[in-house]
């Protein structure tokens, strides 16, 4: 039997995954002991957020997880997690090891075979390593507990099929983050992005975008600044005036109610946005709108 993960010993035999413990966790102000498992962890920060403190030698470091990310903690690795006052999280955690035995489903060797990031993954020296999801994880880590919770710990061809398809993702994520910052930074910024189309008519802001995406403000504002060229506020501002534009020109909705439509409350701010993004107010948007329909309709009549 083998608990850890991070060890290339699990590349010269036929070892499957075994599983000893799975469950979902409410914490609340919460301080734990310093322990360890023999067995390697993922802690899955769902929502909320809360810090790891791991030992590493001689030395303590600690790692704030956030909803979206999680942390491999291998075997043997003491740690502790720690839940600030009036602070909340939910976590999933799955505790697994291997095993060496003949089966039908693949081994990690003849996964590594195949995937050069889960070679890399398993050859890695850290005690632990955290990583953001890109919403490929958490889906499949869930069904994996479901299944094991039908199916029991021992572990069925399906098990082992579901424990392969996580070990890629987490393996893919790992690789991508090691090989450079920047695709990682490119999918905070389509997070971003997504974020924004889908919200322009809320009252949001930049502390509001993200926390969305897991990030530290300030750090977001640099990524998004140099990915686009615009800050987080100058985008939220284009994609609510592209939409204004569309409804001036569009519908007959009242030009009073348009403000409330993309997001902002003030209508005198309104108009002064849309006028410096524009060149015109929103009446003056409108009319020219509707003279171009008419000198359109006017040409197609007499042609």
């Amino acid at each position: 039997m083998f608990g850890s993960l991070f060890q290339r010993q699990l590349l010269s035999g036929n070892f499957i995954p075994r599983f000893y413990a799975y469950y979902y966790k409410q914490w609340t102000d919460y301080t734990m002991p310093f322990h360890h498992h023999d067995s390697t962890e993922i802690m899955y920060m769902i929502s909320g957020t809360c810090r790891i403190e791991v030992k590493d030698g001689n030395e303590e470091k600690g790692i704030k997880l956030r909803k979206g990310e999680f942390i491999i903690l291998d075997a043997k690795v003491p740690h502790r997690l720690i839940v600030d006052k009036a602070a909340s999280c939910r976590m999933l955690n799955v505790e697994f090891g291997f095993a060496e035995r003949e089966s039908s489903s693949p081994s990690l060797r003849h996964i590594a075979d195949e995937e050069a990031a889960v070679y890399s993954l398993i050859g890695q020296t850290s005690p632990f390593v955290v990583l953001a999801d890109r919403e490929e994880v958490y889906p499949v880590l869930k069904s994996l507990v479901l299944e094991l919770d039908q199916r029991g710990t021992e572990g069925t061809l399906m098990t082992h099929l579901m424990f392969i398809q996580l070990l890629v993702c987490v393996a893919r994520l790992y690789k991508e983050r090691e090989s450079s910052d920047v695709p990682s930074s490119e999918f905070y910024i389509k997070r971003c992005v997504d974020f924004l189309h889908h919200n322009y008519d809320r009252n949001i802001q930049v502390k509001d975008v993200a926390a969305e995406v897991n990030l530290h403000p300030g750090y977001l504002h640099r990524v998004f600044k140099k990915g686009t060229g615009r800050t987080i506020t100058d985008y939220l501002t284009m994609i609510r005036m592209e939409k204004a534009k569309l409804l001036l020109e569009q519908t007959d909705i009242p030009i009073h109610e348009i403000s409330d439509y993309v997001g902002v409350s003030s209508r005198q701010y309104f108009h002064l946005l849309f006028k410096k993004y524009t060149g015109s107010t929103p009446v003056e948007y409108r009319h020219s709108k509707d003279r171009n329909s008419w000198k359109q309709d006017e040409i197609s009549n007499h042609s």
